[in-house]
């Protein structure tokens, strides 16, 4: 079954999901769904719509993530897929070019989990650790003792000196102001901001997987088309 096709009339998909017709409209309108229209302007609800409630009332309802922590964890869902649907189409189109030259070259797997795959790479500046946790509480205006509970929490990793010294860098610091924002001006707890940093690490790292297949890809072409060069200038003109 096509899982983006439109099936289920409101009354099913709420029972599927185990909730109110009411509770699917307003989630339409803080633009958490959106069911397509039949021509009848009947609101009609697809398999993957039906597969997205039902992780809105995990988060709801299991995590107790509000609405606005909900709408941040669907929009990095959202740009995750379509992260997975850009490096299918260049991996393709690459592929296709380089033909029958590489056939050897099998098709790169779908994009790891955050856990495998990261290449290796130098420390960039951001990621330099530089500040105690006196220093990075008073950046972002919390107290020490916050940064200890979400460390505790794993929504922070802070370095360790020889003398086993916290020690924070740039983008710790960049993470710490997300968390803040998202608990004090969006009202998100721990579990949905716990989620949201989660998939915003899972994004940035398929971002560096995409890239580094892509060039190596790329690369492979590169060296096919000068192979292909080559072996024209080899080959003897008649007379």
């Amino acid at each position: 079954m096509d899982k983006d096709r439109p099936v289920y009339i409101i009354s099913v998909a709420a029972e599927l999901v185990d909730m109110h017709p009411q509770t699917l409209r307003l989630y339409e309108r803080k633009g958490l769904i959106e069911p397509k229209r039949s021509g009848g302007k009947t609101r009609l609800y697809s398999e993957r719509d039906v597969e997205k409630l039902r992780e809105i009332r995990r988060l709801t309802q299991e995590l107790g993530v509000n609405l606005a922590g909900v709408e941040e964890i669907m929009r990095l869902r959202e740009e995750l897929w379509a992260l997975e649907q850009r490096f299918r189409t260049e991996a393709e189109r690459l592929q296709k070019e380089l033909g029958e030259k590489l056939q050897a070259l099998r098709m790169p797997p779908a994009l790891p989990a955050p856990s495998e795959g990261k290449p290796k790479r130098h420390v960039p500046d951001k990621e330099r650790p530089v500040y105690v946790i006196s220093v990075a509480a008073e950046l972002v205006d919390m107290h020490p003792q916050t940064l200890r509970l979400y460390e505790r929490k794993g929504l922070i990793e802070p370095k360790r000196s020889g003398g086993k010294t916290r020690l924070y860098s740039e983008r710790d610091v960049e993470k710490l102001r997300e968390i803040r924002r998202l608990t004090q001006e969006l009202g998100v707890n721990l579990a949905g901001v716990e989620e949201i940093i989660r998939l915003r690490d899972e994004l940035d790292s398929q971002q560096v997987h995409l890239e580094a297949e892509v060039a190596r890809l790329r690369l492979a072409l590169l060296r096919e088309l000068g192979s292909g060069e080559g072996e024209k200038e080899k080959t003897p003109t008649a007379g």
